[in-house]
């Protein structure tokens, strides 16, 4: 465990169940197991993307100030995900929950199992709209451009709207 604290930003999603509540009980698990909770933004409503046979997402980005290494990160949010029933049988599949480093600080992370800033984030409006609520002027390490002009530059035309 480090000493000193590193923001990290998260994004939750979710389409299967109570989605409000399991957005709920994820932070609430996140707030034990990887730090303090900073930042919440609204829930956003998000066609499916990837897979689009199945139902909308709700997403929701979250500032955390954590303690734990990249990977220790990692290994948490997994535990997380498998506690609230997230089973992996698809890529992009329905899941009752769904959360990924988007930033670990400016830290660039490029290994097989952990992409630090997240790869796809910045064409994914899914992503980029609940994270601009919270994070708007937050620099990306790699784009060195920040959140809200990320956004405004993105070609993703699907609909995600504020619930």
């Amino acid at each position: 465990m480090r000493a000193d604290t590193t923001e990290v930003y998260l994004l939750l999603g979710t389409n299967l169940g109570n989605k409000a509540e399991n957005l709920n009980k994820a932070i609430q698990l996140i707030k034990e197991r990887v730090g303090a909770v900073k930042a919440i933004s609204g829930i956003y409503e998000t066609q499916a993307w990837g897979k689009e046979d199945q139902p909308d997402f709700y997403n929701q980005a979250v500032k955390v100030n954590t303690k734990l290494s990249p990977a220790q990160t990692l290994q948490q949010i997994l535990e997380i995900e498998k506690e609230l029933g997230r089973i992996r049988k698809e890529k992009w599949g329905e899941r009752s929950i769904d959360i990924d480093i988007i930033f670990y600080g400016d830290l660039i992370v490029n290994e097989a199992d952990l992409k630090i800033p997240h790869p796809e984030m910045q064409k994914r409006k899914f992503v980029l709209m609940p994270l601009n609520e919270i994070a708007e002027n937050f620099m990306h390490p790699v784009l060195k451009s920040n959140i809200c002009t990320i956004l405004a530059q993105t070609t993703d035309s699907l609909e995600v709207k504020k619930k």
